[in-house]
């Protein structure tokens, strides 16, 4: 699926729709940590992973931009790390003018008064002012995958994030995830028309035959019930 197509198909849909497809489809649901966050609210970030493993040099970054394409998701690898901001303004101008969609950051960022108004989307794990002391020395993996908590991603992977955080999904199964998760967001969003008009979930969702069906048999799960009768609230 190209940059044009995935954010089209992906431009409605959120992390939760997302990952309840995925529990479905039987694929991983792959979320970053959940202390990565997004610099503003309402951030709705979507592009194939353009990793890039920082060493103390902001030339990794340049040089996984020069084999990026317009509408990837730069994915910074910094461990972790809490004593150092990798990012900051420049970097991101750069990440911006290239034509790519945002930056997720396994570690810090800093300059957050620029970045909220160069306002390309970022999430990381917080905002430190020193930037790096050290160079380590880079090796051969810098620019073909990433991790991001205890996930390793690659450019076969894309990015969704919004302000429930970050999920990486297979790019090869992007149109069925997709095509899921949009039933899923539809009957949910039925399901809310209804309890505003007046309707309790519990009448939708048939609690009371759910309720007299678990007396007979005490295995049936409120899941099993739900998708019976094509219900979406949990997975």
């Amino acid at each position: 699926m190209d940059a044009v197509k995935l954010q089209r198909t992906y431009l409605d849909l959120t992390t939760p729709h997302v990952a309840d497809a995925c529990m479905r489809l039987g694929i991983p649901v792959r979320s970053a940590p959940m202390e990565m966050r997004p610099l503003w609210t309402g951030t709705h970030l979507v592009g194939r992973v353009c990793p890039a493993r920082h060493y103390g040099s902001v030339d990794v970054f340049l040089e996984a931009i020069e084999s990026s394409a317009p509408g990837d998701v730069m994915v910074v690898d910094n461990g972790g790390r809490r004593d150092e901001a990798c990012v900051g303004d420049l970097v991101t101008l750069e990440v911006s003018l290239a034509g790519l969609s945002g930056i997720v950051i396994w570690g810090l960022h800093r300059d957050t008064t620029e970045l909220r108004t160069i306002r390309l989307p970022v999430f990381s794990l917080g905002a430190l002012p020193p930037g790096p002391q050290r160079l380590d020395p880079q090796d051969a993996l810098a620019l073909s995958s990433a991790t991001c908590g205890e996930h390793l991603v690659t450019a076969d992977d894309f990015v969704l994030g919004d302000d429930d955080g970050i999920l990486f999904i297979p790019l090869a199964r992007a149109g069925e995830v997709a095509e899921l998760a949009a039933s899923i967001r539809d009957t949910e969003r039925y399901q809310a028309a209804r309890m505003h008009l007046g309707t309790t979930f519990r009448r939708q969702a048939r609690f009371d035959e759910y309720m007299a069906t678990r007396r007979s048999d005490a295995t049936h799960t409120f899941r099993q019930h739900l998708r019976a009768i094509g219900g979406a609230i949990e997975e």
